[in-house]
């Protein structure tokens, strides 16, 4: 998959392909659909099959005091689109003055002009252009330029509609299995491991402490997780994400303890998968009361890792 962050680099085998456009904050398993139709119709077509995006997202340029952190970080994204069999991703610079455009004029000049599409697919919410243009609106101005356009219905769960904002309030709350349900994968963090208190050597439970900035993260609690190194080696996790109550530690940590793993990890990047939430953080009365705790929350780690392993391959 080819990145472009500029319409002016946008090369002639690119253009006369299948686009599909948006914030595609959460890349789930809505977008998915949409970004598999857009695959599968660019190659009925023998054409590229793109995605357009905005880097960063309008709300972060528009109302940067009240923006939501993104869910993933940039290169998790590009990471995913492309392994949703994409030609060419489009990470457009947002600006105010861009945002201002209206849904005509961008339909023109980016649409027809800069991507010279032959084909838009779209979510049945798809609204585009400082005046809101809806998918109507959309389908009327593809209608005019002989465009083929298809918008791909919402995709639900249990009768839930699969969104976004939906992702994040579970991700906030800590309900990382049902996010998982509706992004079709788990929840990541990625960050990089820093040097951190060392306590848990002296507990017997050595971790990794992951710095990641500026993302969304699930609510502080203790979760069975799968950490994935830079090598692809995944290790199942028992991740801290908060305070440390029991040492009158308030500052918000990630500190991963990677089950059989000897090594070190100081510098390198951790993936951290979420996959069931085992109990909220709490202060003990003593080392040994801690320590028994961290011990069963090892084997239920384990347990999780292990389940979920045998149901699903580790994406």
């Amino acid at each position: 998959m080819d990145t472009f962050r500029r319409l002016d680099d946008f090369p002639a085998r690119c253009r006369n392909g299948v686009v599909s456009i948006g914030k595609f904050d959460g890349l789930h398993r809505g977008h998915a659909a949409i970004l598999s139709r857009v695959v599968e119709t660019a190659r009925s077509l023998n054409a590229c099959s793109a995605a357009f995006t905005f880097e960063p997202s309008p709300s972060r340029v528009l109302r940067p005091e009240k923006a939501a952190p993104p869910l993933y970080r940039l290169e998790q994204k590009i990471e995913l689109f492309e392994s949703f069999g994409l030609d060419a991703l489009i990470l457009y610079p947002t600006t105010r003055a861009f945002l201002q455009t209206g849904a005509r004029e961008f339909f023109e000049r980016t649409v027809v002009d800069s991507l010279g599409a032959v084909a838009l697919v779209e979510g049945s919410d798809f609204r585009f252009g400082h005046d809101r243009g809806s998918d109507s609106l959309l389908a009327e101005l593809c209608a005019e330029r002989s465009l083929r356009f298809e918008v791909v219905e919402p995709v639900e769960e249990g009768g839930t509609r699969v969104s976004s904002s939906l992702i994040r309030r579970l991700v906030s709350s800590g309900d990382v299995e049902r996010a998982r349900v509706f992004l079709g994968r788990p929840f990541e963090t990625l960050g990089i491991v820093a040097v951190g208190d060392r306590r848990g050597r002296t507990l017997g439970f050595p971790t990794a402490n992951v710095v990641a900035r500026g993302v969304a993260l699930p609510k502080p609690a203790v979760y069975a997780a799968a950490a994935r190194l830079d090598d692809g080696t995944v290790y199942p996790a028992a991740v801290n994400l908060g305070g440390n109550p029991t040492f009158g530690v308030d500052s918000i940590k990630i500190e991963a303890h990677l089950l059989n793993f000897s090594g070190d990890l100081y510098g390198k990047t951790l993936r951290l998968s979420y996959l069931q939430k085992l109990r909220e953080i709490v202060r003990f009365d003593s080392r040994e009361e801690l320590i028994e705790r961290m011990t069963l929350d090892v084997a239920s780690v384990r347990a999780v890792f292990e389940d979920y392993s045998s149901r699903a391959s580790l994406k």
